[in-house]
């Protein structure tokens, strides 16, 4: 048998104080909202690094391949036929990417049983407003039901979901300007659609390989998977820890820490699929 072995990365933390003062005049349960906001922190970073684990495995060639036992690697699939960044929002073409890779699956031998793709928000709704176009028939709502913004529930047999931390033409979860054709809403602040960071094996903290910034590329566009696709490994589930005693005492309040070791790879990358756009599909790393 083929063996996959994924490592722990190191200790992920996310953390925040609380003045004694603050948490006292505040009319809520500060610290609740607090924790919550600290494991936000903290699914959004694993969120992401898996998202692009999945889409390292659909570059991946076979992951064996000795002699006449060469098993299926992963698929890439273009979205649309020009080299424009808007090819990604086009409803008709993400349709037929959806066909084109539920076919591929088949053909790799890969069950129908957990397929799913996650695309860009406004990628999702686009879909949603061609419902009863372009061959889309959604099964449980039609006219001005689709207007509760879950209008497209499967395309293919693939169930669809939004996101934005899917790694997206060079940014996570969404792009404006340029050739996407889409305009900023403005006043997005620093935490929307910011460029990937480097997360190979290289950098501080981490010890499987998410790829650099570079290695990644700037076309990949969507995903589209089976739960083969990939697999984490947990090691401290999330925790969150708060000082007491003396700490609170010297410093009138408290840390709240949340903190998760866990690591993230492809396994079988038959069953990952990265849609992408432009001429050129990006390489494998």
């Amino acid at each position: 048998m083929a063996e996959k072995t994924i490592t722990v990365d190191d200790l992920l933390i996310s953390s925040a104080f609380v003045y004694d003062l603050d948490e006292t005049l505040s009319h809520y349960d500060l610290r609740s909202e607090i924790s919550r906001k600290i494991g936000y922190a903290l699914a959004e970073k694993y969120d992401r690094l898996i998202f692009r684990a999945i889409a390292r495995g659909a570059r991946a060639a076979s992951p064996v391949s000795a002699t006449n036992f060469v098993e299926p690697g992963g698929t890439q699939i273009r979205v649309g036929a020009s080299s424009n960044e808007s090819d990604a929002f086009s409803s008709s073409a993400l349709v037929a990417a959806f066909y084109d890779a539920a076919a591929a699956m088949d053909e790799k031998g890969v069950s129908s049983d957990g397929r799913c793709a996650v695309l860009n928000p406004r990628q999702y709704y686009e879909l949603i407003q061609a419902v009863g176009s372009n061959g889309l028939v959604n099964r449980d709502a039609q006219g001005t039901a689709l207007q509760g913004g879950n209008g497209v529930i499967e395309i293919a047999g693939i169930h669809i979901y939004k996101s934005m931390n899917i790694p997206f033409l060079g940014k996570y979860g969404t792009k404006y300007a340029g050739t996407t054709g889409q305009t900023s809403p403005g006043n997005t602040g620093d935490f929307i659609g910011p460029a990937l960071e480097d997360a190979s094996g290289a950098s501080t903290g981490i010890n499987n390989d998410y790829g650099t910034a570079s290695e990644f590329g700037a076309v990949s566009a969507g995903l589209i998977f089976q739960r083969e696709a990939a697999g984490c490994v947990e090691a401290i589930g999330p925790q969150v820890q708060v000082t007491s005693g003396d700490v609170s005492v010297i410093y009138q309040g408290d840390v709240i820490l949340g903190r998760l070791a866990m690591g993230a790879d492809y396994i079988n990358p038959a069953a990952a699929v990265e849609l992408y756009v432009g001429g050129t599909a990006p390489s494998a790393f």
